[in-house]
């Protein structure tokens, strides 16, 4: 019997950069999936202690991105990207269970996909590093969800440490970590169920190319390049995407001066550009942030992920 896990994630600040190039400052949970179990000739069996259906379908046979359930589709697909390049026997039989809330946010799917990754990365010649079992695993998360999704949930899933922050650069692939203060407290509230397939995810993307190809890399630009946008709808996403790059630089800065007015400030700074310039909060999320931000030891908040529902971060004194 042999097992892997990985851990869920949730994004301090720097929200919508990662699929431009742009700066994220996420960090690993304490909470994980894990898959266990062995390898076997051919069928792929697995079973979950959270969803009824069990997957099971065979390599190079099955279409992944057409299997029931969806769950399955995330393994299938990464397998599909380790037979592509040389890695993985053809079969496995086992059992996936997690402690991250599915559907909330947190990367429950790049969670998986890593998992299943690493369980052959660790358990076979294959030898990937950080960066390229993140590209695959985000290749698989394409093909299995549809959603244009960045590489910044897969990449911190591989790369962080627990007690830091993941400073990652989306264009270089660059990692660095930041000691995250003890005298802080990062809180998670889950808020509401939600799903970016189906979700306006994909025309916050579109719309970001549609900028590029006026301006240039959003990761280049700057307040003044606005200017050069005729359409208002694309000024409000360019702004929160140059913006939100700045304010993750400005956060590591403040983490490094202990200065907890300006990391609160930031944070909500980061929220009000999401709800306004990039539109992806909803009401029940804007009620929770208020009302944390009400709370005495609360420093700052804000919703966190793609957006459309799932959770809200809160930065507290301890």
């Amino acid at each position: 019997m042999i097992s892997a896990s990985a851990p869920g994630r949730v994004n301090l600040i720097g929200d919508h950069t990662d699929y431009t190039g742009g700066l994220v400052l996420p960090m690993v949970l304490d909470c994980r999936t894990t898959i266990e179990g062995e390898f076997t000739e051919l069928e792929w069996d697995l079973t979950s202690a959270d969803e009824p259906e069990r997957c099971r379908f065979t390599p190079g046979v099955d279409d992944p991105r057409s299997l029931s359930p969806r769950w399955g589709r995330y393994v299938a697909c990464v397998v599909d990207e380790l037979r592509n390049v040389g890695i993985g026997p053809s079969g496995f039989r086992g059992h996936v269970a997690t402690t991250i809330p599915i559907g909330s946010g947190l990367s429950s799917s790049a969670a998986l996909e890593v998992a299943v990754a690493r369980l052959f990365a660790d358990h076979t010649n294959g030898v990937l590093s950080e960066a390229e079992i993140a590209q695959l695993c985000r290749r698989a998360e394409h093909a299995a969800s549809g959603v244009p999704c960045g590489i910044m949930d897969q990449l911190c899933i591989v790369s962080g440490r627990v007690g830091h922050a993941t400073l990652i650069d989306c264009r270089s692939l660059h990692v660095q970590h930041i000691t995250f203060p003890d005298d802080l407290v990062v809180s998670v509230e889950f808020i509401a169920p939600r799903t970016l397939a189906g979700s306006e995810y994909a025309d916050r993307v579109e719309q970001t190319n549609r900028i590029e190809s006026i301006i240039g890399p959003l990761r280049d630009a700057r307040e003044a390049d606005l200017v050069r946008i005729d359409d208002p709808l694309l000024v409000r996403r360019a702004r929160h995407v140059i913006s939100e790059n700045r304010r993750v630089t400005e956060f590591v800065e403040a983490l490094a001066s202990s200065d907890h007015t300006a990391l609160g400030s930031l944070m909500v700074q980061s929220h009000r550009s999401l709800a306004q310039d990039f539109d992806t909060s909803t009401p029940i999320m804007e009620a929770a942030v208020e009302r944390l931000l009400a709370e005495p030891d609360v420093l700052g908040a804000r919703m966190t992920g793609g957006g459309f529902g799932g959770c809200v971060v809160a930065l507290r004194r301890r």
